[in-house]
């Protein structure tokens, strides 16, 4: 008996590990704010290579709002911020007032916000080992909705040590060898909030982020495991130049009236009572001269930013460039130390980012033209053969064309 025990435990040992090394390697790299016009100004040699050899889209579109932690989490899970909940960086549950931030590690790590299924979940509970070199809502505090590696967010972690993390993941025994790896970086997001998007230290971050491509391929070569490795390099959404005097002041616009704000810049909701409602509208509108204004039920389908009690009563989209402020701080802020945003409507070719894949999954030198981030998901589940969570807003049918025939 415990011969057969013995036998029965040797094969599904050899079946694992025969699973395993047929499982596809995908790596998915976010670079936070990367327009996708910034590999035209000729200084980014290794995401051209992986054009070359790979796809290249023309821009990948974010959901609304283009903000860093909705369009991660749906780039991760396939919905949109109305059904997946994380609607923006910063907002409060209406009905629990809970307060979700980023920032505040107590808030993104609470499971509770999280709607739907991020991809790791999913492969994971289909035998995927995954690990997540940061992403937003990958360090959530219920462990089966993690991956099985997972390094908590800081900020300031050298972007080498980070890539050598991926590379010392990919060379532990195949048994326990990670085959989905996510991977981030701030640096033009946050050089194109400070200077602008057009400015000379957007372009060196964008070298630098370009350089740092590289140097994951260059590891991922010494491994042996280039030639079978996915790597898919995208962005959360892109950049807009911001003026010092194009300021909408809120403060001013709805004086005397009760309400509060929640987003700043290029996004905002207000929510009052609903007494005050139709009044607080229709100031807004009548004095909607650099930003549009809806009722919540009322914002266009093509948004998908209606259908959650997450949403406030009255949503306003500034115009791409402008900011919207509440008091006498924000405006200083916005004047002097933010010469870009984003946030804004993301069907402007300023909101969008990129979308770059090579490997054995992906066709050569082929170009396509402009992605939906939440297709993203039901593409990872397709190349890994496993079954997609549902519902999910994606659909495989518009992304499925950058794929090699099988």
């Amino acid at each position: 008996m415990r011969r057969n025990i013995l036998i029965v435990s040797i094969i599904l040992i050899l079946a694992t590990g025969l699973l395993a090394s047929e499982q596809p390697y995908v790596i998915l790299i976010s670079f936070d704010g990367f327009r996708w016009d910034y590999p035209q100004r000729s200084i980014t040699p290794n995401l051209d290579t992986l054009a070359i050899q790979g796809v290249s889209a023309l821009s990948l579109q974010p959901v609304f709002p283009s903000k860093t932690f909705p369009n991660h989490y749906s780039i991760i899970s396939g919905l949109y911020p109305e059904h997946h909940g994380i609607i923006q960086n910063d907002f409060v549950d209406p009905v629990t007032q809970k307060h979700y931030k980023v920032g505040n590690q107590d808030a993104v790590r609470n499971s509770w916000w999280y709607r739907g299924e991020a991809f790791w979940e999913t492969a994971e509970r289909q035998g995927v080992t995954c690990a997540s070199y940061f992403w937003p809502g990958s360090e959530v505090d219920l462990p089966y909705r993690r991956s099985t590696y997972v390094e908590y967010y800081e900020h300031d972690r050298p972007y080498e040590k980070r890539v050598e993390g991926v590379l010392e993941w990919l060379q532990l025994p195949e048994m326990k060898r990670p085959h989905f790896i996510t991977l981030y970086f701030d640096a033009t997001d946050t050089e194109g909030h400070r200077h602008g998007p057009n400015s000379p230290e957007t372009d060196a971050a964008i070298r630098r982020l370009d350089d740092t491509l590289g140097l994951l391929c260059t590891g991922l070569k010494r491994l042996n495991l280039y030639q079978q490795t996915n790597i898919i390099v995208v962005s959360d959404h892109g950049m807009a130049e911001v003026a010092n005097d194009h300021i909408i002041r809120m403060d001013t616009i709805l004086k005397g009236k009760k309400y509060e704000t929640s987003g700043l810049g290029a996004f905002m909701m207000i929510d009052c009572s609903p007494e005050t409602r139709d009044d607080i509208y229709r100031t807004l509108k009548d004095n909607a001269l650099h930003y549009d204004v809806y009722l919540r039920e009322e914002v266009p389908e093509a948004y998908h930013f209606s259908n959650s009690h997450l949403i406030l009563p009255i949503v306003i989209m500034p115009h791409i460039g402008w900011a919207a402020v509440t008091n006498t701080i924000q405006p200083y802020i916005y004047k002097y130390h933010t010469h870009g945003d984003h946030g804004y409507d993301n069907f402007h070719m300023d909101m969008h980012g990129i979308f770059y894949a090579c490997g054995p999954a992906f066709r050569n030198a082929y170009k396509t033209g402009t992605l939906q981030n939440i297709d993203i998901y039901p593409l990872l589940c397709d190349i890994f053969n496993i079954f997609p969570h549902e519902p999910i807003d994606g659909n495989l049918e518009r992304i499925e064309q950058i794929l090699k025939v099988k």
